[in-house]
């Protein structure tokens, strides 16, 4: 059984989230989605509607479940089995940032880091861009799933 983790903070999830998620679904028997938990970051939204986005955008998708964790993504990987990280790219700069952490990833574990391109429509997307706009009013739904809305 093929089981990846897609960790992140989803903070909130976008479509370029969603998209690397809808594609990975072919390539794995299962995907978790794990949303970690960091005491030193401060978030925009609180973990269980971070959760909640995810889960209702994701309901109809059975191979698709949300965990929330602490600690090293390695060490979530052994603890619940999973042979894969998932990742997505979304320019070079990415890949940099992410090729680090896979090799880092890959010395101290078995662990194998897998990498998808965004695609075009959402590479420019992201969860600090969305903050953003919500912060100043923008209109931000076009750049998340339908899940993610505002109170």
């Amino acid at each position: 059984m093929r089981k990846a983790i897609f960790p992140g903070s989803f903070d909130p999830i976008t479509l370029g989230h969603e998209d690397i998620i809808k594609r990975s679904i072919s390539l794995f028997d299962e995907i978790v989605i794990a949303i970690g938990i960091n005491a030193e970051k401060k978030y925009m939204f609180p973990l269980e509607e971070r959760k909640r986005f995810i889960e209702e955008t994701f309901k109809n998708e059975p191979k698709v479940s949300v965990i929330t964790y602490e600690g090293l993504t390695i060490d979530l990987c052994h603890k619940i089995k999973a042979d894969f990280i998932l990742r997505g790219l979304r320019n070079p700069a990415d890949f940099e940032f992410e090729k680090a952490i896979a090799h880092t990833n890959r010395r101290l574990s078995k662990i194998e880091t897998v990498f998808l391109l965004t695609a075009a429509s959402t590479s420019y997307i992201s969860s600090s861009i969305v903050r953003d706009v919500i912060r100043n009013g923008g209109q931000y739904e076009m750049l998340v799933p339908d899940a993610v809305r505002v109170k």
